[in-house]
């Protein structure tokens, strides 16, 4: 029994994609820093304060000797399955799940200071990547994925140097770890639902980021940034809990089929970014900005049970893809003290319409 568990966790990782495939932006978290009022519109070139160190630590060279930012968002995403008389088995009768989507909280903190006038150094703690879901239970998927929650804590010692008033360098190196706790209910010895597997999966690995500044003139600023993808070979454990009857109730016992070393291995996508930004008059300025975040280095995944020594590749619940996003918008300072700022992001679901489950 926990060779099974082990090897029908379904990538658990990729199960984040599948509880909420309508995410535009998959598990990826675009909310690092300052921006969100221009849906972080030229992002690689504003370098207005120390959140730069994310997006382009290059921009660090357009900051006062010692500055710090940070940040908690509001994020609350919605997931609804809506059945269109599909066969989905065992849980066929069951519920359309209601909203899984709940709210999240992710941080950010940055801190920047000058060497001298031209050497820069940073570091910055964020959450790149990260989704919950909880569907009610049971629900029509209850077998693929119940409840889901992931959650990465990324660590970027940066540094930037200016190399004339016109163009500046930045480079970083990520120190970033992965937690993944994955929950769908089971068929245990005819029973509906007779158990519930639990898996727990983690891992830390290392990235990399670049970034250049070009200032042709003091009222326009060209920004390229990437960073880099990053690979883990997750491991944790497996757990299988049956609901057998005690007196007139059921209760969870853990004894009944144990657990099992689990192994799977992901790779998060590395992400380009070109920013412009153009100062129109001293109260507008526009802003763009053209990305792609790199979907399509989630493909298939292997799945090993190293304790019985059995293999298997699992392809991808979902199909990624390489999605571009492009945000032309605008600040307009009313004041010096008060600016307003407009944006708004259309981003496309990195999940196609074409599942296999």
């Amino acid at each position: 029994m926990p060779t099974q568990i082990s090897m029908k966790i379904i990538p658990a990782v990729l199960l984040a994609a599948l509880s909420g495939t309508a995410a535009a932006s998959g598990f990826q978290l675009l909310e690092q820093g300052s921006g969100l009022g221009n849906a972080y519109a030229g992002s690689a070139a504003k370098s207005t304060d120390a959140s730069t160190i994310y997006y382009n630590p290059a921009g660090m060279t357009q900051l006062q000797a010692r500055e710090f930012s940070g940040g908690l968002t509001a994020v609350r995403p919605s997931f609804k399955f809506n059945d269109k008389g599909s066969e989905v088995g065992a849980f066929g009768r069951a519920s359309d799940g209601g909203d899984a989507g709940g709210w999240g909280f992710p941080p950010n903190a940055y801190l920047s200071w000058a060497l001298n006038k031209d050497l820069y150094l940073g570091l910055g703690i964020n959450a790149p990547f990260g989704l919950a879901t909880k569907y009610d239970e049971p629900w029509r998927g209850s077998a693929q994925s119940n409840e889901f929650d992931i959650k990465t804590m990324n660590i970027n010692p940066s540094i930037a140097f200016r190399v004339n008033d016109q163009f500046s360098l930045g480079a970083g190196v990520s120190w970033q770890k992965i937690e993944a706790d994955y929950y769908r209910l089971a068929i245990v010895a005819g029973r509906l639902p007779g158990g519930a597997h639990l898996t727990s999966i983690d891992d830390d690995a290392w990235g990399w980021n670049i970034g250049a500044l070009f200032t042709p003139s003091p009222a326009t600023k060209v920004g390229l940034s990437y960073r880099s993808a990053i690979q883990y070979h997750t491991d944790g454990k497996g757990k299988l809990r049956a609901m057998v009857p005690r007196g007139n109730a059921a209760a969870w016992l853990t004894s009944v089929g144990g657990q099992s070393d689990v192994k799977a291995d992901l790779k998060v996508p590395d992400t380009p970014i070109l920013s412009v930004t153009q100062q129109l008059s001293d109260q507008w300025e526009m802003l763009g900005d053209v990305s792609w975040t790199g979907w399509s280095s989630i493909k298939d995944v292997d799945i090993t049970a190293p304790r019985t020594r059995r293999h298997t590749r699992a392809d991808p619940v979902a199909d990624f893809s390489r999605i571009p996003t492009a945000s032309p918008w605008a600040n307009y300072a009313y004041t010096d003290a008060l600016k307003f700022m407009f944006g708004l992001a259309y981003d496309q679901t990195p999940v196609k319409n074409s599942l296999r489950v």
